[in-house]
């Protein structure tokens, strides 16, 4: 497939950061994973209740049970996180920390050595690297539990914390100070590496990690955050593989052929220009865990404009930055303007024009999965004239206000319920069939499916007039009414809007990932179609949706 010019750009610049390249990743919803009955007051029993024995048995299976998708959404999110750190990694090797040691690293395994003995050496000490962050990305997963990590995504008070921690990293690649660990343990480790053997070359690579922590800390900690709220058990050791991967390389090939350590370019001021623009990538990366609070408990101040008007001003002063006008305090004086920190520049501030249409409701397709939901934006010149007259028109037979309309509004000015009970009677009544839209406040690929697959006219017009759309947000974290809380067996409540429908996606789909996308029969309440999660291909979603209407006139 040949890849726009708009995409290359945008590319180039995201690949400058370790996570910007991979968030785009369905998030996973894990909010009481049990497979329980609802009351009659809250769902009516005779749609969604399951008999006590079969519910016993689905509880402890339905989990593992997961439909295809979602385990190729799975191994997919494992390469982006692998390639995140892989990226991470490349980045890090140009910090201030490690780029002057790789040529006194190298030299040490090549000196009064022969080039198979050397390279041999140099193997296993990159060999070590990976070992020592592979298990710290274990260690995360150990202490945290999969469970837990499953929860960060939708966590309100975790991508707060997440959102200041950012910010923090940020600051100290800007200089306002150097994170570091105690000197004791530097001191120890050093004392260690002198041992010789394979000991010694074990606590030289131990030395290098904590040595280097105040530049690959912040991007370690970026790498982790990310990797644990995708819901994947071995996302932080995966993505810890693919950042010390790319950090080991270097030294073993560097070994094997010594002679080219003399054409890389000398240590100098553009390695604290490489912290300072992880700096801004860092600090516009954060506003993205902030949003996901402000949709999540609908603070509804963090709008589209708000985000897009602070991505600008980051983005502009980044490419400010890079033409020298801009110093920090580790800064030395720009004398001149190189030519890749001149082509660093046009694309920034490219890509800074490119996000000032998004101001009046521009879809910003590229980066859509990073932004508030389109509904967000107060002042949208563009879903009005998205499908002509059509919006208008195909909303106008529906004026009963629907149940939790106050919270949550259809992208595209769809016509969607966000009650499971309401829209299926609805389709009853239109005879027609539902689409369930098993969404979340923090899930991306939700967003990017909303701003790339929908607006094509022809799934448009399914949506709207073929289907009733019913969408379920699975990470809200707003109080349900007394009548419709769910009390579990166990008697614990399930006392908010996220968890009654987590709860109704795993029980009743046995799946537990958004987004995720039910055609189901109204009057039976049974699947038309296999279920699936996010396709970019217009095509590909246009087939589900015709095959599901296909299956139900069938019938």
């Amino acid at each position: 497939m040949m890849i726009s010019l708009k995409k290359t750009v945008l590319g180039v610049l995201f690949a400058c950061s370790l996570c910007l390249s991979s968030f785009a990743q369905d998030s996973v919803s894990t909010d009481d994973l049990q497979f329980t009955e609802i009351p009659a007051d809250a769902v009516d029993t005779t749609t969604i209740a399951v008999d006590t024995t079969v519910k016993q048995a689905t509880a402890s299976s339905s989990v593992k049970q997961q439909p295809a998708t979602a385990a190729s959404n799975n191994e997919g999110s494992f390469w982006e996180i692998f390639l995140t750190g892989f990226v991470g990694g490349f980045a890090a090797l140009l910090m201030p920390c490690i780029f002057p040691m790789l040529p006194l690293t190298v030299s040490f395994f090549t000196k009064g050595a022969e080039k198979g003995k050397a390279f041999s050496r140099a193997s296993l000490y990159g060999f070590f690297i990976i070992v020592i962050y592979v298990v710290l990305g274990l260690l995360v997963t150990v202490i945290f539990g999969a469970d837990a990590l499953n929860s960060l995504s939708t966590n309100g008070i975790f991508n707060f914390l997440f959102f200041l921690l950012l910010v923090v990293f940020a600051a100290s690649f800007f200089g306002a100070f150097e994170l570091t660990l105690p000197s004791s343990w530097v001191n120890k480790m050093d004392a260690n590496a002198d041992k010789g053997g394979i000991a010694g070359l074990f606590f030289m690579a131990g030395t290098l990690a904590l040595v280097s922590f105040s530049c690959t800390g912040p991007i370690i900690g970026t790498l982790l955050v990310q990797a644990a709220t995708t819901g994947a058990l071995l996302g932080p050791a995966v993505g810890m593989f693919g950042f010390s991967l790319a950090l080991a390389i270097p030294f073993a090939l560097f070994a094997l052929f010594p002679s080219v350590m003399s054409k890389l370019p000398k240590s100098g001021g553009w390695l604290n220009s490489v912290k300072v623009v992880l700096g801004f990538l860092e600090l516009a990366f954060a506003l993205k865990f902030l949003s996901n609070v402000d949709l999540a408990y609908h603070w509804e101040w963090f709008d589209r404009e708000i985000f897009l008007a602070l991505w600008i001003v980051i983005f502009t002063m980044m490419g400010i930055y890079l033409f020298g006008k801009i110093r920090f305090s580790h800064d030395s004086e720009v004398a001149f303007i190189s030519v890749p920190r001149l082509f660093m520049a046009i694309v920034v501030l490219a890509f800074t024009v490119y996000l000032v249409p998004g101001m009046w409701g521009a879809p910003l397709k590229s980066v859509s999965a990073f932004l508030p939901p389109q509904e967000t934006q107060d002042f949208d010149l563009y879903t009005a004239s998205l499908i002509g007259g059509s919006i208008n028109s195909v909303n106008t037979a529906d004026t009963v206000p629907h149940k939790y309309a106050d919270k949550f509004q259809a992208p595209l000015k769809l016509n969607a319920y966000f009650d499971y009970q309401e829209g299926i009677e609805q389709a009853k009544k239109l005879n027609k069939p539902v689409l369930i839209d098993f969404t979340g406040h923090a899930c991306v690929n939700c967003r990017k499916m909303e701003a790339n697959v929908w607006p094509d006219q022809e799934v448009y017009k399914l949506i709207s007039q073929d289907y009733v759309l019913i969408q379920l947000y699975v990470d809200d974290k707003s109080e349900l009414a007394a009548a419709d809380v769910v009390v579990t067996p166990e008697g614990r409540k399930l006392n908010t809007i996220g968890k009654k429908w987590s709860d109704l996606q795993a029980r009743k789909f046995q799946s537990n990932s958004q987004p995720f996308y039910v055609l189901l029969n109204p009057k039976t309440e049974t699947m038309l179609v296999t279920p699936q999660g996010a396709d970019y291909e217009v095509s590909n979603y246009k087939k589900f949706l015709e095959s599901g209407l296909a299956a139900f006139k069938a019938k």
